[in-house]
């Protein structure tokens, strides 16, 4: 997805940016599919350290749940406060993945940012991603593309991840969207699990349109 002057991101952000989350790395989508049967919990906030007089600003916050509705696929919806527009701040997304299997990588191909505020909401993106698992990490690598009249021209790039899991209570991922947009980004981060189904994402990203970096909590929690 894409947008080409940082003037258009901070029309994004003071307005409401989307970003309706299926399961993720920590900006990426993953190949990752939410078990059939299973609730996901999500709480995401970004944030500059700056204040509003030196540029910085924030994203709405979402706060997202998705469901694995049948093996292989997991459908979700985002609620994302507050926004500086009247309507809907609803805004869908869908997955369909298959696991590793030898040496066979895993796919996914899904959707988000399905909202009904056009030029805000309706960012539209549809991706594909694979990705294998190595002694030194898990690698995917993939594509996306979104909506034009929201998030710009440049509306597509490729999707690049690293992403381990430490020990039972650490994780640690980068990963990289490119694009001159929006979307673009660098990111990376660790996770804690104070659980088998309760965790939380620490990280820092750079965004490929200059925008100024912002850090990320995210909550995941599984019910």
């Amino acid at each position: 997805m894409k947008l080409c002057l940082f003037s258009v991101l901070m029309t994004f952000v003071l307005a409401g940016v989307s970003l309706a989350t299926p399961s993720t790395q920590i900006w990426n989508p993953s190949t990752d599919i939410q078990a059939t049967g299973v609730w996901h919990l999500g709480i995401d906030d970004y944030f500059t350290v700056e204040d509003r007089t030196s540029g910085g600003y924030s994203f709405p916050t979402d706060l997202g749940l998705t469901y694995g509705l049948l093996p292989g696929l997991e459908v979700g919806i985002d609620e994302l406060s507050p926004q500086a527009v009247p309507g809907s701040q609803l805004v869908m997304n869908a997955k369909y993945g298959l696991a590793e299997n030898g040496a066979l990588p895993a796919l996914a191909i899904g959707g988000y940012g399905f909202g009904t505020l056009k030029g805000l909401t309706d960012q539209n993106v549809i991706y594909g991603v694979a990705a294998k698992t190595f002694a030194f990490g898990r690698l995917s690598a993939g594509y996306f593309q979104g909506n034009s009249g929201t998030i710009g021209s440049d509306n597509g790039g490729v999707i690049l991840t690293w992403d381990k899991t430490i020990n039972d209570k650490l994780w640690a991922c980068v990963d990289y969207a490119g694009g001159n947009s929006v979307l673009g980004a660098l990111f990376g981060g660790v996770s804690y699990y104070f659980s088998p189904n309760t965790s939380v994402i620490f990280a820092y990203g750079k965004y490929n349109n200059g925008a100024k970096p912002t850090i990320t909590t995210q909550l995941d929690i599984n019910i």
